[in-house]
């Protein structure tokens, strides 16, 4: 039996999940709370000494970081494959993969804390928000990731670089839209591992209130695909259904407040998510 430590609102705790689920391995749940800092307890950080999930641990054997982990559930595991066939659709399954861990997952995490988490974290007053912050290991997420969410818990939206942060998450739906225009999967006709690893980061910005950033035709491509993912019987499991009501509760109230701000960034009208022109006449993160 896989054992999995994980977080309902982990993007890369929920895509291992994802995984899993789709290739029909059981595991057993171990659940930490990582707005209450559960993960930097000194027994799982032995697991994992960035103290972030997930981890697994199978057959005595710890496995780490989401990517691995997937890849790794996908060979050693019967069931569907997760992998294309053909060389050229499993490259662009490792294109994606790849942009995933160095672009969106750094942009995911600012874009989370400072849509939510920081509200989060906060409401542990004074004492628990300097104690919460001390305890983030100084390799963790990024090198700098220590001094960083400091930053995004006691800034906010307006840190020094964040606005970068939403821009690169809204260039990867582009590109996103760009490859679902030309097959039907982003890696190709096959489901794989590209779309298991996109699926968290669409879903974070949706529960979030950030859809309008594709639906309503916007990026009917992107929009298209989502609904598919959410089709699937292993999406609401592995996905909506860890989550904790409040969390997502939280998630959808303060993501919605930080929309609007989040439209201005990217040069967007609030009403219809039109692109508007910066000063030098240039379109500003172009739909699609």
């Amino acid at each position: 039996m896989l054992d999995l430590y994980h977080h309902g609102s982990s993007v890369c705790a929920a895509k291992v999940r994802f995984a899993l689920a789709e290739k029909g391995v059981e595991w057993n749940s171990h659940y930490l709370d990582i707005l209450a800092g559960d993960q930097f307890d000194p027994e799982y950080m032995k697991l994992n000494p960035k103290a972030v999930v997930p981890t697994i641990v199978h057959n005595g054997q710890v496995i780490v970081e989401s990517t691995v982990i997937c890849e790794y559930i996908d060979e050693a595991f019967e069931g569907p494959s997760l992998v294309p066939d053909t060389p050229l659709e499993r490259a662009r399954m490792r294109l994606w993969t790849k942009a995933v861990d160095e672009y969106i997952h750094p942009a995911c995490a600012e874009v989370t804390f400072v849509s939510c988490h920081r509200f989060v974290v906060l409401r542990l007053g004074e004492e628990g928000t300097q104690k919460f912050l001390n305890s983030t290991p100084p390799r963790s997420v990024t090198a700098a990731w220590k001094q960083r969410k400091r930053d995004l818990v006691l800034v906010g939206i307006e840190t020094p670089g964040v606005d970068a942060k939403f821009k690169a998450y809204d260039q990867y739906l582009g590109e996103m839209e760009a490859a679902l225009r030309e097959h039907k999967w982003l890696a190709g006709d096959t489901f794989s591992l590209a779309d298991i690893g996109l699926t968290p980061y669409v879903n974070r910005l949706d529960m979030l209130g950030m859809s309008g950033l594709w639906d309503e035709g916007r990026r009917p491509h992107v929009e298209d695909w989502f609904n598919r993912i959410k089709a699937r019987p292993t999406f609401k499991p592995m996905f909506l259904d860890w989550c904790p009501e409040d969390l997502t509760n939280d998630l959808k109230t303060f993501g919605t407040q930080t929309f609007p701000r989040v439209l201005e960034i990217l040069g967007r009208d609030e009403a219809d998510c039109t692109v508007i022109p910066d000063a030098d006449g240039l379109c500003m993160c172009a739909m699609g």
